[in-house]
């Protein structure tokens, strides 16, 4: 499945994934979200992103995490 609105280049922000090319970090928009931020709120910090910029963060870490294997805590 191709991530249109996510890129990656070595020459910005380290490489790391980014959305539609701007210094705006999948893992910031995922840490915001997990700290409890909603996508209103992220797009009214940020208001270049759009709703569907978020929504493929979400899409792009789930692919990622499907792809990989993750170390988790054991139940207790």
């Amino acid at each position: 499945m191709p991530f249109d609105r996510i890129t990656a280049d070595p020459a910005r922000m380290g490489g790391v994934p980014c959305i539609r090319d701007l210094r705006v970090t999948v893992s910031m928009v995922l840490g915001r979200l997990a700290g409890g931020a909603t996508i209103d709120e992220l797009l009214d910090e940020y208001p270049y992103l759009e709703r569907d910029d978020v929504l493929a963060a979400l899409e792009f870490a789930a692919a990622v995490v499907n792809e990989h294997e993750v170390p988790l805590s054991r139940p207790a």
